[in-house]
């Protein structure tokens, strides 16, 4: 399963991207929001960082604008992903931007007729999100778990991203269920390291071998 990095912080991905276990980025406007800049620059850099899928996210809200604004996007880089929100709108758009050959994400999954409709206009991406299904005491991975079996069924090309990701179980529950990608927070992944008796295990080591060195002093 990919991993990807939900951020727009630069410091951040060159802080992860060293470690070999990022393959791509999601960004969405609030995020590219938080950091400032030049969005558009922001994302470049991104791109030249990671040289893996990036997404970044339409702000305009109709089909044409939707399309517009996509091809602006996908000009950024190649890595670029267009990501667009479900609605009849943004499948519109999806379906317009693929026959065009650009990547598109379709976000804002909450259903499996959502991914499924997303899929037949041809997304690269559909993004289901798990932890807001969760707040609203609804299995978030029981819908992962559905949308896998449906692309299955149907051989679609469209990989399942899950999205809206809060801990670690998320993301070990989407391998386990076949999903392509997990996009997380950087703290997330940094959960992910940590683990009680992996530090007791080294501490024993480490003083261990301090001891057997004392000796040999």
């Amino acid at each position: 399963m990919k991993l990807f990095v939900d951020t727009a912080d630069l410091g951040e991905i060159e802080a992860l991207v060293p470690l070999g276990i990022i393959d791509g980025v999601t960004t969405n406007p609030s995020l590219l929001a938080k950091v400032g800049n030049d969005p558009r620059g922001v994302l470049k850099r991104i791109c030249e960082l990671v040289k893996g899928p990036v997404s970044a996210e339409v702000v305009e809200t109709d089909c044409d604008g939707m399309v517009r604004e996509g091809r602006e996007l996908a000009a950024i880089d190649s890595h670029i992903v267009v990501k667009v929100p479900f609605g009849k709108a943004g499948v519109q758009a999806c379906h317009v931007l693929a026959n065009e050959g650009v990547r598109v994400n379709v976000t804002l999954i909450f259903s499996a007729s959502q991914a499924l409709l997303a899929a037949k206009v041809g997304a690269a991406f559909v993004s289901p999100f798990v932890g807001r299904l969760d707040d609203i005491g609804t299995p978030g991975m029981d819908l992962i778990r559905t949308i896998v079996e449906i692309f299955e069924n149907f051989e679609f090309s469209t990989e399942v991203l899950v999205a809206s990701t809060r801990g670690p179980m998320h993301i070990i529950e989407s391998a386990r269920l076949g999903a392509d990608v997990c996009t997380c927070p950087p703290k997330v992944i940094d959960a992910l390291f940590n683990h009680p008796l992996t530090d007791i295990g080294l501490e024993r080591f480490l003083a261990d071998w301090a001891k057997a060195q004392q000796v040999v002093g």
